[in-house]
């Protein structure tokens, strides 16, 4: 329930907490609290990126998995291995079970993003091999959401449409979310693309199909996707508990061309012929998938934290492949002239087909105990516990194999995590040459099928300013292959476009895929440096420098590609027939004996307003409480024993502390940069700052012996906000007063009290001047940040920043080092150098850029993507050819509008509703490829590469 306002706030239970306030008020004195967000991460390395809630509404995204796409500059691994998948992801600090348990969340019930590098995903019990990603959530919110999406590409053919609709409630330590999601994509052949065939031409016989419009380009499906999340904080033990349940249901189908052979006559006669007419070779694959995850987490005292998470799914694939008809009768009836070519030619009967079929079950669990074992002088050493069993079976069958795969695999994994303080600015430690700590990990897993493998990481970080962190790490792995690798099913594509180095032509080839049994388990041996920068001469502006070696052996290549140097390491992966023309090119995944990279990343992310800040409002004067005290607003304060709340953040409130506390004595210190609110409420009714005043608020800062460090009234409130604020709130250590008060008479917790507490405690928004924020759940316009409202983001005050808020990342890789070992005895090849394990040229430097423009309910988002030119050689004999591929740069643009906020609608139809405009690769660019000769093979044409370009989609979205 909302708080009452001030002058009819009845009297509180709570005596010695304004209801109002953000701090507790006693006597006369001015309370400087210094607060660290609720559910915000505090570790050695600072952020990559923050994103806080007018930054969020700003990206215009409509979910989580389009904000984690705005934002994947930033969260994609700098460690140089290709981003090692999905980043770790925390909601309000806390480790949870699956990315399901909140993907469908609305980006507006996010408070706050934080983007950390590798090195603190150890903190939660994994490698460091991925960023973590921490979602601060409002405390109040509530939504239903409608959201249709249409789009197809400029040029037409195909389309693609989407319909969700999802329901969430955050409230009192409850998250209920349901969601219903339907996608669908249509056909595109290589016909409606106007493409030319690969591997030879038609005869002239009118009655022969075209077989372009037999081979499909992107494949129609459809899907479906129903989720339930829940998770609940219990106040009395301080404990949490989250629940997910997922089920989908996809399906697909794609062609391959019609069935055909060369029929040559006895007068040497040829014709390139279809049988079949009208019904092709398919491939269509049907899946279901249920999902469930969850976690526990609860103070095991004395600042020791236990969290639990579990994560278990089956999911079964069939595929079923037509075969290919048994054409050796027809070519015997060809040679001996009994059938004629250009006559009318039987059509082939049903030759059957193939089915592939796969089950994999997977279940892990992994229990992380934190907490701080000793206290140094460089502050707490952190430590973390692991422990964690994973369990996966693959089932796969082939009806082109008389065995069928099963493969199960047990991992019991340990581990153990310290990061040591050795010097410290905020302890006051040696801080002259700043803050170093030592982190160091190491882990043990014990897989049923390789055995013991381990891991282990030693990384050492320098702070040696506020704004600037070093650190670098090395990194020791041994690496298992995925079961998928090891035991997918075979599965077989024909009439697939393969580009033939050998005799420089495109060729129509049968491509194999699946698992392979013989892989082996890989060694990383790797080093990151790093160096973090917020630019002082630019605001809200950092600088990310990421230097990584890598070095493996024992590497598994998946679906490695044709190329002269695959050739010539696997030779029996390349099938010809004895003309030498591709028939067969098997791409199931390979093991290479070493890899060695190095790569340069660099990054900049800025953001904030544009224009003059505009002036803060006078605090208005709040009317006499009860017993005598001054009004109990926050922004209320007396020349004669009134009281006030001002909020700082730690940094501001540190230099404050350490200005005020090396004053000696009786002296003023120097006031210059104080918050103006800060000033206006120690002035006396004269204007000038009474002594007495400066004194008392030194020794809240300094203590009675005048040192920082002391603990002060400051420190104490933010103890208390730490321990409130948290999900769940911990209330062991609270004072006893402030627990008996929040107490019924039978002596258990009232969570109504706890709630009103939480609510003005805990709320965005509240800052000096303000008046308390509102406790109920946040349902748009002008109250809470539904439907990316400016004024809502804003925390409703009475003189909003209307400025408009721009933001820009921009990204850039280089890779210096790039090479493949294929055999203990070579060779060596340089992929930079054109000399490519694959069907593709490996470009040196590559660029991402993410920028927009919000401004009152109107945003502009820009995506951009660049990636250099490459080159893949070709073997130098005759008729080979090298390839050259060029740059590509391409554009995103994404428009929308907040119509609530653009009408000020605050109910009725416009109120929650956003149209948005979304124009991908708006420049319509494509790669382009071309051999020695500048001709594009006809496997490498750009309408075959891409066959989308210019995509054009509207969004209609509605929250309730």
């Amino acid at each position: 329930m909302p708080p009452a306002p001030a002058s009819q706030a009845p009297d509180s239970e709570l005596d010695g907490l304004d209801p109002q306030a953000e701090a507790p008020i006693v006597g006369s004195e001015i309370v400087v609290t210094a607060t660290r967000q609720r559910g915000a991460l505090d570790v050695e390395q600072p952020p990559v990126l923050e994103l806080d809630a007018a930054d969020i509404a700003a990206l215009g995204a409509g979910s989580i998995d389009d904000l984690l796409q705005a934002i994947e500059p930033a969260t994609g691994s700098a460690r140089g291995r290709g981003g090692g998948g999905r980043p770790i992801f925390l909601v309000n600090g806390v480790r949870i079970g699956s990315f399901r348990e909140f993907r469908s969340y609305p980006p507006e019930a996010i408070e706050k993003v934080e983007v950390f590098p590798e090195e603190v995903a150890q903190r939660f019990g994994y490698s460091p091999d991925r960023r973590v990603v921490n979602f601060i959530l409002k405390n109040n919110f509530s939504s239903r959401e409608v959201e249709l999406e249409y789009g197809q590409p400029g040029i037409g053919g195909t389309s693609q449409s989407e319909q969700e609709f999802s329901l969430l409630t955050i409230s009192d330590g409850a998250r209920i979310n349901l969601n219903l999601e339907f996608e669908d994509t249509s056909l595109l052949t290589e016909a409606e693309r106007d493409l030319t065939q690969a591997g030879g031409s038609l005869s002239d016989v009118a009655s022969d199909p075209d077989p372009l419009e037999f081979r499909s380009l992107i494949a129609d499906s459809a899907g479906v996707e129903a989720s339930a999340n829940y998770a609940k904080a219990f106040i009395d033990s301080g404990s949490s508990i989250s629940l997910n349940l997922t089920g989908a249901y996809n399906e697909s189908r794609s062609l391959s061309g019609l069935d055909s052979v060369l029929l040559t006559d006895p007068a040497g006669n040829n014709a390139f012929r279809t049988f079949g007419a009208g019904d092709p070779l398919e491939r269509n694959l049907a899946s279901n998938s249920i999902a469930s995850s969850g976690s526990y987490n609860r103070p095991l005292g004395e600042g020791w934290n236990l969290t639990a998470t579990f994560d278990a799914s089956r999911a079964y694939s069939r595929t079923r492949i037509d075969r290919r008809a048994d054409t050796a009768a027809l070519e015997a009836q060809a040679l001996a002239g009994t059938l004629a070519i250009d006559g009318a030619l039987p059509a082939l009967g049903d030759a059957g087909v193939d089915t592939a079929r796969s089950t994999l079950w997977g279940a892990s669990t992994l229990a992380t105990i934190t907490g701080s074992p000793l206290y140094l002088p460089g502050g707490e050493v952190a430590a973390t516990f692991d422990l964690g069993y994973d369990w996966d079976r693959i089932i796969s069958s082939d009806t082109r194999s008389a065995q069928d795969s099963r493969l199960t695999r047990g991992d019991v994994s340990a581990g153990v995590n310290l990061v040591v303080p050795l010097t410290s600015r905020r302890e006051g430690f040696a801080d002259a040459i700043g803050s170093i700590s030592l982190t160091g990990q190491a882990g043990i897993n014990e897989l049923s099928d390789f055995g013991t493998l381990t891991d282990w990481s030693l990384g050492l970080n320098w702070q040696p300013f506020d704004n600037l962190n070093l650190s670098a790490t090395r990194i020791w792995r041994e690496v298992a292959p995925g079961l998928n690798a090891l035991g997918d099913p075979q599965v077989v594509d024909f009439n697939v476009p393969v580009f033939d180095f050998a005799t420089g032509e495109s060729v129509l080839a049968t491509v194999v895929t699946g698992g392979n049994p013989a892989l082996a388990a890989e060694t990383q041996a790797d080093w990151k440096f790093s160096a973090n920068w917020e630019l002082p001469f630019v605001d809200d502006t950092r600088l990310q420098l990421d230097y990584a070696v890598n070095r493996s052996n024992d590497v598994t290549a998946s679906a490695p590609g044709l190329s002269p140097a695959f050739e010539a390491a696997f030779p029996d992966r390349v099938t010809r027939n004895d003309a030498g023309q591709l028939i067969e090119l098997d791409r199931r995944p390979i093991t290479l004996f070493a890899t060695r990279s190095k790569v340069l990343s660099f990054g900049i992310n800025t953001s904030g307003r544009i224009g003059a800040e505009p002036e803060a409002p006078e605090a208005p004067e709040a009317p006499a409480g009860r017993g005598g005290r001054g009004g109990r607003g926050a922004g209320a304060a007396s020349p004669t024993g009134g009281s006030a709340t001002v909020t700082m953040d730690r940094e501001g409130m540190e230099a404050m502390r350490v200005r005020f506390c090396a004053t000696p004595a009786g002296e003023t210190p120097d006031l210059a940069g104080l918050p103006e609110a800060l000033l206006e409420r120690l002035r006396g009714a004269d204007g000038t700052i009474p002594p007495e005043r400066i004194a008392q608020l030194r020794e809240r800062f300094c203590g009675a012996d005048g040192e920082p460090g002391a603990e002060s009234g400051g420190e104490r409130m933010e103890a208390i906000r730490a321990a409130l604020c948290t999900d769940p709130p911990k209330l062991e250590g609270l004072p006893e007063p402030m627990l008996a008060r929040l107490r019924k008479e039978a002596g258990e917790i009232d969570p109504e009290r706890l709630a009103q507490v939480r609510a003005q405690l805990c709320s965005a928004g509240v800052a000096a001047g303000e008046g308390g924020a509102e406790a109920q759940p946040a349902r748009g316009g002008r109250r809470g940040g539904r439907g990316g409202g400016f004024r809502g983001m804003m925390g409703g005050g009475e003189n909003p920043d209307t400025r408009p808020r721009y933001f820009l990342s921009l990204t850039h890789n280089f890779a210096i080092e790039n090479e493949v070992v294929v055999a203990a005895d070579g060779p060596v090849l340089d992929q930079r150098d054109g000399f490519v394990l694959g069907g593709g040229g490996v470009p040196v430097y590559s660029a991402r850029l993410e920028g927009g423009l919000f401004w009152q309910g109107y945003g502009m988002r820009v995506s951009g993507s660049y990636v250099g030119p490459s080159e893949l050689r070709g073997d130098g004999l005759a008729g080979s050819s090298d390839l050259f591929f060029g740059d590509l740069a391409t554009f995103d643009l994404r428009l929308f509008a907040d119509l609530g906020e653009v009408t000020g609608a605050e109910s009725g139809v416009l109120d929650g509703l956003r149209v948005s405009l979304a124009i991908d690769n708006i420049f319509d660019t494509r790669r382009e490829v071309v051999d020695a000769n500048g001709v594009t093979p006809l496997a490498y044409d750009p309408l075959r590469i891409d066959p989308t370009g210019r995509y054009i989609g509207i969004d209609i979205r509605k929250l309730f």
